[in-house]
């Protein structure tokens, strides 16, 4: 009996921690986890390098944003070409190719960070061909991963990739401020080169990823990149990830409003604010390492939507706190309920999409990601003006949970949706329609 309870019990904690199979199982995986760490890293590092150097130029708060805005306009454009080259040339060679293009963009910002007078307008550039490029290789590599895991283990591989940005959104900036105020920003530019070229190294022995073979006929570049929305649109389970990343991330998004919170809420200054930002990060993180579950649940739709849930909840209590450490806990409670939605999503998202099509429709939820979370903490601070921050926030988690909840009920396909049904290749692989 004794025995028996130990072996229930070493399986609940192997169900619980993060799953490593795909590590294990697959070298080529490997490589490209040890090239994402790198890059996760190393991009905290050129965020705020990028942020510190153009306000000490201009010393504008406004053309910090505006840096961030061309970045992220270029990013989305890249997206959307990005799905098309990725469903239509092998993704190996995508993703090598534009890896590479950043660190020459890269090193580029650490030879003008060098100069006695830094060019600003040499920062803005290098900000549209690394939002651009990296763009067209987001997409190549997300719909890279299934074939490198296969489809059992499309969940683990996910949460292994959260785990990875997590702790790199947990010490990236804390590095990053050493890195700059020690050797300068300059270094932190330079590192982040080095550490994709360091990726390309490390990928280079991929193996080819040609997209499946489609049995529709070659499109004109737009018309692909209709026919992949057309895809999202009519498909129920992938649609509806869309629309309760559009709940969470547009109406519950409250990080433009933890500087007002931390210091005229919780009266703690910059120290709050700081920890308001970090909260969602830890949650996330422990959120990440305890997700080995994931992968294995069998009512995958259901659970996505408590997870969708948990963060609207959590975010509304969050708004409801009146002192920091009550808030802080609910944050970590938002982050964690993020990270699990994350997870599920990405991995129904692959699950129910046909490989030829992995690169568009990666991209649009990508492109969504992006664009979701600025125009959050854009109606974040909208809202706040109208009904001050408190009561922004709590309004914002509500309407989440509301809008999550009417989602569930319009949409029983996202419901009934499990990643231990056939995925949408082997459906077609065995002649069935879904």
């Amino acid at each position: 009996m004794d025995e028996a309870l130990e072996g229930m019990t070493a399986l609940r904690l192997g169900e619980l921690v993060v799953d490593v199979a795909p590590l294990r199982t697959s070298v080529p995986f490997r490589r490209v986890f040890a090239a994402q760490t790198l890059t996760v890293v190393g991009s905290s590092l050129t965020n705020v390098g990028v942020n510190l150097q153009v306000f000490q130029l201009t010393e504008s708060s406004l053309q910090v944003g505006l840096v961030s805005l061309v970045f992220g306009l270029a990013l989305l454009l890249g997206l959307l070409v990005g799905g098309v080259l990725a469903d239509r040339l092998d993704r190996r060679k995508v993703v090598l190719g534009t890896r590479a293009a950043v660190a020459v963009v890269l090193a580029g910002l650490a030879i003008n960070a060098a100069l006695p007078s830094p060019m600003l307008w040499f920062v803005y550039v290098a900000a549209v061909f690394a939002g651009g490029i990296n763009g067209l290789g987001g997409a190549a590599l997300m719909a890279a991963v299934p074939t490198l895991v296969g489809p059992k283990l499309i969940a683990a591989s996910g949460a292994l990739f959260t785990v990875t940005s997590q702790f790199g959104a947990m010490i990236g900036p804390a590095l990053a401020g050493l890195v700059a105020a020690g050797p300068g920003i300059a270094v932190c530019f330079g590192v982040d080169a080095v550490g994709y070229v360091i990726g390309v190294s490390l990928m280079w022995f991929l193996p080819s990823l040609p997209a499946a073979p489609s049995d529709e006929p070659k499109q004109h570049p737009w018309r692909s990149v209709v026919e992949g929305f057309h895809f999202v649109r009519h498909n129920q389970v992938v649609a509806g990830l869309l629309v309760l990343d559009v709940w969470a991330m547009v109406f519950a998004m409250p990080y433009a409003l933890f500087p007002q919170l931390g210091t005229q809420v919780f009266d703690g200054g910059p120290a709050a604010v700081g920890l308001l930002y970090t909260a969602p990060a830890i949650g996330a993180f422990l959120g990440a390492l305890t997700s080995g579950w994931t992968g294995r649940v069998r009512h995958t739709g259901r659970t996505l939507i408590a997870a969708v849930t948990v963060w609207g909840l959590a975010i509304a209590c969050f708004g409801l706190s009146g002192s920091l450490w009550p808030a802080l806990a609910f944050l970590a409670l938002a982050g964690l309920g993020d990270t699990v939605s994350e997870i599920l999503r990405r991995a129904l998202l692959q699950h129910y999409t046909p490989d030829h099509l992995q690169g568009r429709v990666g991209s649009v939820w990508l492109a969504q990601a992006t664009g979701g979370t600025a125009v959050g903490n854009v109606e974040a601070g909208l809202v706040g003006r109208w009904l001050g921050a408190s009561g922004a926030v709590f309004a914002g988690g509500l309407v989440c949970v509301a809008g999550v909840a009417l989602t569930a009920m319009a949409m029983p396909k996202l419901r009934a949706a499990s990643l231990l049904s056939p995925s949408a290749d082997e459906l077609a692989a065995s002649g069935t329609r879904s």
